[in-house]
């Protein structure tokens, strides 16, 4: 038995290699991977040949619900970006707290976090304002490279961030737990760790600059933008999330999604300028289409995964390996299977590890908290470093590459610390759990 699923496995692992050999995207690399671990299986009847189409088909939709909304948070954020609502936040908070470089900083990493805490993608908060936030550090005498360190880190513990953690929402789905108490693990980290980053990165000023020449140079507003049309939208969203928890009984759910849908609607309808809302989402979904597909395929690949045994076979591994060894190999084999397959990392490895901690007696929920502070580092690391290379292109950054990923050391390993520390103790810290529900 296990020489016919170490085959399988091996067959997938060529045909991801042979795809990435071709230049292949990771998506495309995942799809023949699964494929082509399907029609092995096949021989030996793991699934049938006749059901190899069934469970690729039902595979694809298993994450549907984490592509809606991912899509609508996605969409939501594109409005307020586009009636200048961005734009604006960043350049009031330059004109503000300029010479009060401690709270600028701050203000700034909030900025950073929110798209990708709303989205579950850090990507998603450099496209919709990293730029803006990359020229306001700038500003404040942070050179290039400290800036990409910045950005990468922030935009990282944004996807992490609650309310939307793909991580969390796929490891919940693949456990049966509940996408539910993640509030303060998440949240509580998230920010301890991004003021710690921007503080120890960004509190020296090495530049030179002045407020005239930032506020010069920054994107202007549109006319008739002021803060209640930026907040607004926002207000409406977490008022509809608040209401859910206040009065359970009463209040309808209406899911994430179309909490999203009507504060887009909200942020579309007090913009100061006319925005063509159908051509703006179809802009947006059209560059969310190699992240949806990463969904798509990993839903795939854990179908096909499962169905010949190979995520029975990396259970079996994660069980026998000794405690210690294991809560140590965290901090290389996490980040390594995002750089490898991004989400697909969660599904592989993420559900069978979180079975097994949870097996031990220790808590589930926190552990899985714990493990979502790690993911994002990997998005740094080749072949995919979707977030480390956008970190370097909009703070324009003309150094090498490794030069730039050097800079974020100290702050990358007090994150892997913390996170390792709290599936460690995830058991005694499940009164934040408890406080968040």
């Amino acid at each position: 038995m296990y020489t016919q699923i170490g085959i399988i496995a091996a067959v997938m692992v060529l045909a991801y290699v042979a795809a990435k050999a071709a230049k292949a995207s990771v998506e495309a690399s995942m799809l023949a991977a699964a494929v082509a671990g399907g029609l092995a299986g096949a021989f030996v009847n793991t699934p049938p040949a006749a059901e190899l189409a069934r469970h690729l088909v039902e595979g694809a939709f298993t994450y549907l619900d984490v592509i809606l909304v991912f899509s609508t948070a996605t969409i939501f954020m594109a409005i307020v970006s586009e009636s200048g609502g961005i734009n604006y936040v960043v350049r009031g908070t330059i004109k503000s707290f300029y010479n009060l470089r401690l709270i600028a900083l701050l203000l700034l990493m909030i900025i950073i976090l929110i798209p990708g805490a709303l989205t579950g993608a850090g990507s998603v908060s450099l496209l919709v304002v990293g730029a803006p936030v990359a020229m306001a550090l700038s500003y404040l005498g942070i050179p290039a490279r400290k800036v990409a360190a910045i950005l990468f880190i922030v935009a990282g513990l944004s996807a992490a961030a609650p309310p939307v953690n793909i991580w969390a929402m796929i490891l919940s789905a693949g456990t049966a737990i509940p996408y539910v108490g993640f509030e303060l693990p998440l949240g509580i980290p998230v920010l301890v760790l991004g003021t710690f980053t921007v503080l120890f990165l960004g509190w020296k000023k090495e530049g030179t600059g002045d407020k005239e020449s930032a506020l010069e140079d920054m994107p202007k507003t549109p006319a008739g933008m002021n803060w209640w049309r930026v907040l607004l939208p926002f207000l409406v969203f977490f008022g509809m999330v608040a209401a859910y928890r206040l009065w359970p009984f009463s209040t309808p759910i209406l899911g994430l999604p179309l909490q999203f849908v009507i504060a887009g609607l909200v942020a579309w309808l007090v913009s100061p300028t006319k925005i063509n809302i159908l051509t703006l989402s179809r802009n947006t979904i059209q560059r969310l289409l190699p992240l949806l597909a990463t969904m798509i395929v990993v839903g795939m690949l854990q179908q096909i995964m499962t169905t010949t045994g190979i995520r029975g076979l990396i259970s079996f591994a994660v069980i026998s390996t000794p405690l210690i060894l294991l809560f140590f190999s965290l901090a290389v084999i996490i980040p390594v299977s995002e750089g490898v397959l991004t989400y697909g990392g969660a599904a592989i490895i993420g559900i069978p590890l979180v079975w097994f901690l949870d097996s031990i007696g220790l808590h589930a929920t926190v552990a899985i908290a714990g493990l979502s502070l790690l993911w994002p580092l990997g998005d740094g690391l080749p072949p995919t470093a979707l977030i480390g290379r956008l970190s370097v292109m909009v703070s324009e950054y003309k150094g090498t590459y490794w030069t730039f990923l050097r800079s974020t050391w100290v702050p990358w390993v007090v994150i892997t610390i913390v996170g390792i520390l709290m599936v460690v103790f995830s058991a005694k810290l499940d009164f934040l759990v408890k406080w968040s529900m």
